[in-house]
């Protein structure tokens, strides 16, 4: 059974949202981590200013940006590869 250019479109969609959830979750993770814990310091001192809550969440986040960025490139970049792989078989004549 061949797959047609809907078959392959549809799985290029679903490659694309994986490979996007994949790079995402760990920095919503990270920042949801810090989040709690900085609220929770929040709730104990009863110290309620915005930025407390803020800076560390967008520290922690680059942080581990920075830390999973070698390994998100190499995500990235075997995802283009499928791609255009991909893109060859989805323009070749039937």
């Amino acid at each position: 059974m061949e797959t047609g250019p809907i078959d392959i479109a549809v799985e290029l969609g679903r490659q694309a949202l994986y490979v996007t959830l994949l790079l995402s979750v760990p920095l919503l993770a990270v920042g949801l981590v810090v989040g709690l814990i900085v609220s929770v310091i929040q709730a104990v001192t009863q110290i309620q200013e915005q930025t407390l809550s803020f800076v560390p969440k967008i520290l922690a986040v680059v942080a581990i940006l920075f830390m999973l960025l070698p390994w998100m490139i190499l995500v990235m970049v075997d995802y283009t590869e499928e791609l255009f792989l991909s893109l060859d078989r989805f323009f070749r004549p039937m």
